[in-house]
């Protein structure tokens, strides 16, 4: 497992990190329960990941309280990474609907005085804002509670995740270029590459790591969906268009090829050109078993894309990976 720094933190972290949503929430198929989860966990520490990131919000608290209960003997030997925003005290989510947000300063005091009683911990080392709108990130009241988190060391550091969905490339800008935040958090993938390349750009320019979700685009770079593959309403990524995925198989197939010269397969093609990119800290697949963890955590090996073969993957991108879009017929 290779190290990288978090932005403008003197954090290191392990290039591939454990999103813990998947142990607190079933919104990807799948029904982790406790005991599998700490051992989950547990072998992401083995295999040398210290990066955990999570939200409250992410089973009401059950994420949080799973991690805690993993490295309660072990604080000082993992970064702690979680979101905060969402009013899961006062009201009730249902399916997937989003709750709603409540970015303020007294908020913030609430939500990080129970995320802290529930990892079992005096601190956080990255405290981000989950989802927010340009009005939160606008307000310079909260940014200076941060700040002065950050200067008492209850947190270590703060950043933004954007979303919920791809997007967000003005807020992750402003945050970028007008926050003083150690990370931004987005979509990125080489199916999706914006905005991804914007918020690279600006975050070189002002020392801001940048956390990588969906590296896998919800699975179709791992192999595991199909064209065919039909998702579950509770699944996440239901969101997905069929449309979407089936274009996506084609542009697949026109990769294989350089990833099968690199001797790879299209996962470790799909994770390794996001990490021979700088400004990225950390990935986050999504895994929800021990052998994921041991077969993301074997691709951080330093060994990437040359400045040449990841500028083919980008001028790919560009061109629609030379597939022509469908256009309905005249």
């Amino acid at each position: 497992m290779k190290y990288r720094r978090l932005g403008k933190s003197d954090l290191k972290v392990s290039e591939i990190g454990f999103g813990a949503w998947t142990i607190g929430l079933d919104w990807w198929g799948k029904k982790i329960d406790d005991a599998e989860a700490i051992r989950m966990l547990k072998k992401a520490y083995d295999v040398g990941i210290n990066f955990y990131e999570t939200a409250d919000m992410y089973g009401k608290g059950k994420s949080e309280r799973l991690m805690g209960e993993a490295f309660k003997d072990m604080r000082n030997e993992v970064v702690y990474s979680t979101k905060w925003g969402y009013d899961l005290y006062g009201a009730e989510q249902v399916g997937h609907q989003e709750l709603p947000q409540k970015h303020d300063p007294e908020f913030l005091q609430v939500a990080l005085k129970k995320s802290l009683e529930r990892l079992q911990t005096d601190y956080v080392d990255v405290y981000s804002l989950h989802n927010p709108k340009m009005d939160a990130i606008q307000n310079d009241e909260l940014f200076a509670s941060l700040d002065d988190l950050v200067k008492k060391g209850t947190i270590k550091s703060h950043g933004v995740a954007l979303g919920p969905a791809i997007g967000w490339r003005d807020e992750g800008l402003f945050s970028i270029t007008n926050r003083n935040v150690t990370c931004v958090q987005t979509v990125y993938n080489v199916l999706e590459q914006d905005p991804g390349r914007d918020l690279m750009k600006a975050a070189a320019q002002n020392d801001v790591g940048i956390m990588v979700r969906v590296p896998d685009a919800s699975g179709l770079l791992t192999g595991k969906v199909t064209a065919d593959t039909k998702f579950d309403k509770n699944d996440h990524r239901s969101f997905r268009k069929q449309e979407f995925i089936k274009e996506a198989m084609q542009k697949i197939d026109n990769m294989k090829p350089l990833a099968s010269n690199k001797g790879w397969n299209i996962t470790e093609l799909a994770i390794k050109f996001i990490l021979s990119q700088q400004q990225i800290s950390v990935v986050l697949p999504t895994m929800v078993s021990i052998e994921e963890i041991e077969m993301f955590a074997t691709i951080s090996d330093g060994k990437y894309l040359s400045a040449s073969e990841a500028a083919q993957l980008e001028e790919m991108y560009e061109k629609n990976f030379y597939v022509k879009p469908s256009v309905a017929s005249s």
